[in-house]
């Protein structure tokens, strides 16, 4: 049975990078990153829903009055790390933006666990905790440098060559990179505090998706009034590959999949095997140009950056 979940957190792990390819589809159906985010975030949003209304789960919502207010803001961080994902992955390709993701996601959980901070239980630093940070560090480093400044491109794929800037003048993407994944471990931690106050995990998702609807929506608003995105074309989306809307129902199962195993097997354990999900799935999406995507072959640099931040990520887990 452990095996079985420890294959469950490995498995909603690739669904993370997967989510992040095939909104790319999305995002040029609709003609802006923006409205492709809010798309994918309501789809999540309306199928945590009807699990939660079939589950019974939805009578929790008559405590919402009593809880913290900010407790209902971890949906906030959802319209970064997605729209994150469209920005990036056309850029710098999955097997790195998915590194910097999990960058972000530990120096984050390292910073909350350390300080003790948003309900997270304090945990001393030692050896092993400052040895994955560096490894953590030093493999995404290798990562990045490794990026190749000529994609090879997959069949169908409507990009003919990758002709994006040195890596030196991509400061801005990376620092968007690791403060997208940044933002997971305090939703989660918010989302804990909430799941705490009203007793039902599939609620908690649901209303952390519905603000996020919310959030990404008024940006959308407020881009589109201000001309700094086209309003979104809802009418193309009819000529998007089928696996195009599966963005949302692998958030939808990722958020669903993670709170029923954190009880079962630790958050340690869960991250750590996540972690691992979203690497893999990342090498595979880049070696193969799949979602038609450019292909970006894996190379001895890649992958030594890939078992440096992995075994990082798994030293930080244990440590705590």
């Amino acid at each position: 049975m452990y095996i079985a979940l420890l294959a469950a957190a490995l498995l909603v792990g690739t669904l993370l990078a997967v989510q992040a390819s095939v909104n790319l589809q999305l995002n040029r159906a609709v003609g802006t990153p923006y409205g492709a985010s809010t798309l994918q975030l309501t789809v999540a949003a309306v199928l945590l829903a009807v699990l939660a209304a079939a589950t019974g789960s939805l009578g929790a919502l008559q405590g919402l009055s009593d809880v913290t207010w900010w407790h209902l803001l971890g949906g906030l961080a959802s319209p970064l790390y997605i729209t994150s994902g469209i920005l990036l992955i056309p850029r710098l390709g999955a097997l790195t933006t998915v590194g910097l993701w999990v960058t972000g996601q530990m120096l984050a959980s390292l910073v909350l666990d350390l300080g003790g901070l948003i309900g997270v239980k304090q945990v001393p630093v030692n050896l092993l905790i400052v040895l994955g940070a560096a490894l953590v560090l030093v493999g995404i480093s290798v990562i990045v440098r490794s990026i190749n400044q000529t994609a090879k491109v997959g069949p169908g794929t409507a990009v003919a060559s990758d002709t994006r800037p040195a890596l030196s003048t991509q400061l801005g993407w990376l620092v968007l990179g690791v403060v997208a994944g940044g933002v997971l471990p305090v939703q989660g931690a918010v989302n804990a505090l909430l799941r705490h106050e009203l007793g039902a995990p599939l609620t908690v998702a649901t209303i952390s998706f519905v603000v996020a609807v919310i959030a990404i929506a008024l940006v959308l608003g407020v881009l589109v009034a201000a001309k700094k995105t086209p309003k979104p074309k809802f009418g193309t989306l009819r000529e998007m590959p089928w696996w195009g809307w599966l963005g949302g129902a692998c958030a939808a199962t990722y958020v669903t999949v993670t709170f029923l195993l954190i009880p079962e097997i630790g958050a340690a354990t869960t991250v750590a095997f996540t972690v691992a999900g979203q690497q893999l799935a990342s090498v595979v999406i880049d070696q193969y140009g799949l979602f038609r995507l450019p292909r970006r072959p894996l190379t001895g640099a890649r992958i030594a950056g890939v078992a440096l931040l992995l075994i990082g990520s798994v030293l930080v887990q244990v440590a705590k």
